[in-house]
């Protein structure tokens, strides 16, 4: 696990483990800055978020961030020198799975102290967060037609219907061209299937075109989905073709939204939260503020009965032997390692990609040097807590506490799968500022430092630059983070509701071979 220190960050360095040989610059520091107490002179101008060597380190010398490995010395480097890509390389080495071996099952809090949110229970049990009609297509050539019909229904046109959040299309560009056998459809189909059963989803309208590989009557069938008033079914080819298929659409939708808006919120405990975890445009606080606070939340989130969702799998490479020994048995932690093996083996040998090494512009710009250091912060988003389960991509998560799910780094990618598995509300924590929703769950964004906040606040939600500012301690931002959390599931809306986002970020993985 993880040694995360609890306490208010001072001082223009802050130092993360005894045993780390880089400190990380807390503000801009300009050269020759006196850095205390670590008694260093700062040989050269060193940006906020980024690494300075604190002692003298050798060529070939693991470079250590929380007393992990996050790279190796290219060269030597003196005292007070900035480190970072130019100067350390990502290497592969031996680490220890350790399977089970730091395993501590959570301790639950008694069912009288548990939290609770106004939710919106399912005849069927489920409890959603929101309340939408989904409208899904079972191939790119049916996008167009769910998007018109979700475009009829404006403000105006729902303003009938207070209890309806919206009417959303949920197109991708696959569905044809594809295998039409094996795990590219298959994890196609449970994505769409995910969709439409959604607990934040009132009813579905599902429509393809009629000659795709991802037939309606398929799709429905293999994914146990039956007609009814609350799952309609539309093949433009049967329907009479593009115009008619809307006109039939619009309609259905109308008479689903009566319905829909008899809904009413009822209090239910917070043990029915699924949070679908994601960070994005990621920096060098994002270990030290953000990802560590939602850890905390997710702490609590778990001890309260509810599940926390770790993904993004090129985004724990390095670090997945701190998941391994908390697993709560050796084949929970072995399906990880099958995963991070199909990863590097298979999915991506060869290729230019995160897993590979390399982060994004935007990651280097901030601080991070490669994939070991993003990892680093990315895994904390889950918490201390064991790891129960693993999942593959969109799989539907049954299992409470904090789980992984197998995804790409890439977050509409990602957040997709998530969703689909069950998730109910995304927590998103970024250091660049990403801009993200996610219909038909809440989005809600946390920053990673106030400069940002100050200058995107339009788009974040929280700010946990209060940690490196020295004005809460991580614990203290996880609770109000928990806090928020409960507020957003019981209807008040995040940033990114209020400014409309979500409508074009169900994005399904492609897996397989376009032909």
């Amino acid at each position: 696990m993880i040694e995360i220190h609890d306490k208010p960050a001072t001082g223009a360095t802050i130092r993360l483990h005894a045993s780390d040989n880089v400190v990380v610059a807390r503000t801009d520091l300009t050269l020759g800055a006196k850095l205390e107490p670590e008694g260093l002179t700062c040989r050269s101008q060193v940006q906020a978020g980024h690494k300075i060597a604190a002692r003298a380190i050798r060529q070939g010398e693991p470079i250590m961030k929380y007393n992990v490995v996050i790279g190796f010395a290219s060269t030597d480097i003196s005292p007070g020198t900035w480190v970072h890509a130019h100067n350390m390389e990502f290497r592969e080495f031996d680490r220890d799975y350790a399977y089970a071996q730091d395993y501590r099952p959570v301790e639950l809090l008694p069912e009288s102290e548990r939290a609770s949110f106004m939710g919106i229970v399912r005849a069927n049990g489920q409890v959603g967060t929101r309340n939408f009609i989904g409208l899904v297509s079972t191939v790119n050539c049916s996008a167009t037609v769910v998007h018109k019909i979700a475009e009829y229904f404006t403000p105006e046109r729902l303003a009938d219907y207070p209890n309806v959040d919206g009417v959303v299309a949920f197109a991708h560009g696959t569905g044809c061209g594809m295998e039409q056998t094996g795990e590219p459809m298959d994890l196609l189909r449970r994505t769409l299937g995910g969709y439409a059963r959604h607990g934040n989803i009132a009813g579905s309208l599902v429509v393809g075109l009629g000659c795709e590989r991802n037939q309606v009557s398929g799709f429905l069938k293999e994914q146990a989905l039956e007609e009814n008033s609350r799952l309609r079914a539309f093949v433009m080819q049967e329907s009479g073709g593009t115009r008619k298929t809307i006109e039939a659409g619009i309609a259905a939708v109308k008479e689903m939204l009566p319905e829909a808006n008899r809904v009413t919120r009822i209090r239910v405990p917070a043990s029915h939260i699924s949070v679908g975890l994601q960070c994005g445009g990621s920096d060098g606080f994002s270990s030290i503020t953000a990802n560590p606070a939602l850890g905390a939340a997710m702490d609590l989130l778990v001890r309260h009965g509810g599940t926390a969702i770790l993904s993004e799998t090129p985004e724990i490479y390095g670090v997945e032997h701190t998941l391994t020994r908390r697993a709560r048995s050796r084949e929970v932690g072995e399906k990880l390692i099958e995963r991070i093996r199909w990863w590097k083996d298979e999915y991506t040998v060869g290729r230019d990609t995160q897993i590979n090494g390399k982060v994004s512009p935007g990651n280097q710009s901030g601080g991070l040097a490669n994939i070991l250091e993003k990892s680093l912060g990315s895994s904390m988003k889950g918490g201390t807590g064991p790891l129960m389960e693993v999942y593959r991509y969109a799989e539907p998560v049954t299992q409470k506490g904090l789980v992984f799910m197998d995804t790409p780094g890439f977050d509409p990618c990602s957040a997709t799968g998530q969703i689909a598995g069950g998730a109910n509300v995304i927590l998103f924590t970024t250091g660049r500022g990403s801009m993200f929703g996610a219909k038909p769950v809440p989005s809600i964004k946390l920053a990673t430092n106030t400069p940002m906040y100050r200058k995107l606040e339009e788009d974040m939600d929280i700010n946990c630059g209060k940690v490196l500012d020295g004005a809460i301690t991580i614990q203290a931002m996880g609770r109000e983070i928990f806090e928020h959390i409960l507020r957003v599931c019981s209807g008040e809306q995040s940033k990114s509701e209020l400014l409309g986002l979500g409508d074009h970020e169900f994005v399904p993985w492609n897996i397989g071979v376009v032909g």
